[in-house]
């Protein structure tokens, strides 16, 4: 294969798994109390969600630039005549356009996508990229069908708390000390780079139940042309038990089609908290060269 496809763990893809579906991985960053671990490299899921669930400090951060170019580098040099690198939306993180500059000094043999997408979706993009090389699609031919799909996705997400969202300024000390007594649950909507609140609704499984309903409908909306989709489901869960519930039940609300589940990737879950979960769907490319 000529052209190399490079993403971070925000896609939910780790190296591991990047060695064996041939795509190279960039961890990104998590700082606990101070100490700062990479996804998927030092630290696992199972860990990061435990630290969350005892409401322990935690944040993001950009990648080093350093540890990217090193990426690039290395593949270049190892025989690949050129590199698409997919990261997370520039809307919700610097990197992207960080990486967007560097490239100009590669001669056009590194292609920067930023089609606006994160976690699952992100992961979506990276399976057509996947299937776009294997057709025959150099670099620069992948990123622009990425780009041109960019908006051709959703993701959902409910919250188990409202603490993190407080933290982060979207909802007021009063409303989620409000919702807490209510038992009110926020289903949040990312379309492209924006987060916005899709309803709020009572209890967890109302919520989870309006999440579904809210795929359903979309997935008519693709399908009445035609279209294919990828589905992915996620969550912040530390109870196994939690996270087998919930990807059952999106399996039988879809049950014509593959259903995939990953952890909730730490840049969203630091800002959701325990017991978040998720859904995103996207439409696949399914054009030819």
């Amino acid at each position: 294969m000529r052209t190399a496809i490079i993403t971070d763990s925000n896609s939910g893809i780790f190296e591991e798994e990047g060695r064996e579906i041939g795509v190279f991985v960039v961890p990104m960053p998590v700082i606990l109390d101070g100490v700062t671990y990479f996804e998927g490299q030092d630290i696992s899921h199972d860990e990061f969600f435990r630290w969350l669930s005892e409401g322990k400090p935690v944040a993001t951060s950009q990648p080093n630039i350093a540890d990217v170019l090193r990426i690039w580098d290395d593949v270049l040099e190892s025989g690949y005549e050129d590199a698409v690198y997919i990261p997370m939306s520039s809307g919700l993180s610097g990197s992207c356009q960080m990486a967007q500059g560097m490239a100009q000094e590669y001669g056009g043999r590194i292609a920067v996508v930023d089609n606006h997408r994160i976690s699952v979706t992100l992961r979506h993009s990276v399976q057509d990229a996947m299937a776009l090389r294997e057709r025959g699609f150099h670099a620069a031919q992948i990123k622009e069908a990425l780009e041109k799909t960019a908006y051709d996705s959703i993701v959902y997400v409910g919250v188990g708390t409202l603490e993190y969202l407080k933290a982060s300024g979207r909802v007021t000390s009063a409303g989620a000390a409000l919702g807490t007594i209510l038992n009110i649950k926020p289903l949040l909507v990312i379309e492209g780079e924006r987060l916005d609140a899709y309803a709020k609704v009572r209890g967890t499984k109302t919520c989870q139940k309006r999440l579904i309903q809210a795929m359903l409908s979309y997935t008519e909306r693709i399908s009445s042309d035609g279209g294919e989709i990828w589905i992915g489901v996620a969550g912040s869960f530390a109870d196994p038990a939690k996270h087998a519930e919930w990807e059952a039940s999106v399996k039988e609300a879809f049950p014509n089609h593959t259903v995939r589940y990953d952890p909730l990737t730490f840049s969203i879950a630091c800002h959701v908290g325990p017991d978040a979960f998720g859904m995103g769907i996207s439409r696949k490319i399914t054009g030819k060269q």
